[in-house]
């Protein structure tokens, strides 16, 4: 099997979890690393044993033998950085969101299809072996017609105004913050479970910090709290701690969801709950290998992740035996094996989220800033 090559774009928590799950693969070497900096692309390649390291990404574009890259970076990087590796003929995994406006995703979906090229947009959470369940007894009719969903995408990191990170920042991040951060990922995940699409919101976004402290250096994800006061400067903020968004999905079904980065005690928390004329279904990613399953008049019960009882459908997503543990990280290694697959033959079946799923959330990203200013519902 030929040896495909890969660099990583990005020294955060996501570059480290993207290249720990690329060697997962077995068949993918990352041959460097990028980063703002030659000092800091060399410190992540030395501490992850990778040879090759460059301040300047479109230096490793040039490179004929380089197979794809993986976007990893602050969100108004992704664009700039997706479009460069398109143009250069590299297949493109990239981080959520695709981009930081519509327009621009669309640019790289019309790009990706003008190149021929695989393109990611890294929506991994679909990919937990449990999930992959749900979707499979939705297809095989076990839950009836989706009348309902609900749930939440929870968690506690900036509850406070002194925690601070670079998606706080609008000119890195873009315009919204948690909906656009994990938001999406809700959204996401009930499209692809239910197979509906999302008709129509009204959502309500809300900051509770209108200031937050700003630490003086740099603060990685889910990091920094452990600074003094005389560590930060006060910043004015603009994007949400918090939404709340009910939704029409297809033509009958309903659904209503939370979004938070400010509940104290949720670390990542989330929580899809689907309601059927024959059953019901409810996954949270806290309990990440555990299904509950709901009747009408027969026992609810909970299902515990195990490949030999599984649909079909969903088996191949879980590769250890019941009793042990597939989590947050085993996602990457699901998406990452699918994506290589296609980009050693460009035949092969694309099973894994496009640049144009990454387009969808971002116009679902517009609608609910849309609902939120003008306190009304709106229609896609």
């Amino acid at each position: 099997m030929k040896k495909l090559k890969t660099a990583v774009f990005g020294t955060g928590f996501m570059g480290r979890v993207h290249t720990e799950g690329i060697r997962r693969l077995g068949n993918v070497e990352i041959v460097a690393i990028a980063a703002s900096s030659e000092e800091k692309a060399r410190k992540f390649a030395d501490e992850v044993g990778v040879e090759g390291a460059t301040g300047d990404y479109r230096s490793l574009l040039s490179q004929s033998d380089l197979d794809a890259v993986h976007i990893c970076t602050p969100n108004a990087l992704h664009f700039p950085m997706a479009m460069a590796a398109l143009e250069a003929g590299k297949n493109v995994l990239c981080e959520k969101p695709l981009a930081t406006s519509v327009e621009e995703a669309r640019k790289l979906v019309a790009k990706a299809k003008e190149k021929g090229l695989a393109n990611c947009t890294f929506q991994n959470l679909r990919y937990y072996p449990m999930v992959q369940e749900i979707r499979a007894l939705r297809e095989a009719g076990e839950l009836g017609e989706i009348y309902a969903v609900q749930g939440t995408y929870s968690q506690d990191w900036l509850l406070y105004d002194t925690d601070w990170n670079w998606r706080i920042d609008p000119e890195a991040n873009g315009r919204s913050r948690a909906f656009a951060d994990i938001g999406t990922h809700w959204c996401d995940m009930v499209e692809h479970l239910t197979g509906l699409r999302i008709a129509s919101l009204c959502a309500d976004l809300q900051t509770f910090h209108k200031t937050r402290k700003r630490p003086k250096g740099s603060v990685e994800t889910f990091s920094g709290k452990t600074l003094q006061p005389s560590d930060y400067e006060e910043m004015p903020i603009d994007s949400e701690d918090f939404a709340a968004v009910i939704l029409r999905l297809g033509d009958r079904a309903r659904g209503a969801f939370t979004v938070s980065q400010v509940s104290a005690g949720r670390k990542n928390r989330l929580c899809m709950e689907i309601y059927g004329s024959k059953g019901s279904a409810a996954w949270d990613q806290e309990k990440p290998d555990e299904l509950w399953l709901g009747r009408r008049n027969e026992p609810n019960g909970i299902i515990i992740k195990d490949p030999s009882l599984m649909l079909e459908r969903a088996r191949s997503y879980a590769d250890l035996p019941g009793g042990h543990s597939e989590g947050y990280d085993d996602t990457f290694k699901q998406v990452f094996r699918r994506f290589y697959r296609t980009v050693a033959d460009r035949s092969a079946a694309v099973e894994y989220p496009q640049f144009v799923d990454g387009l969808r959330q971002l116009e679902i990203l517009d609608k609910v800033l849309e609902s939120s200013a003008g306190h009304a519902w709106v229609s896609f």
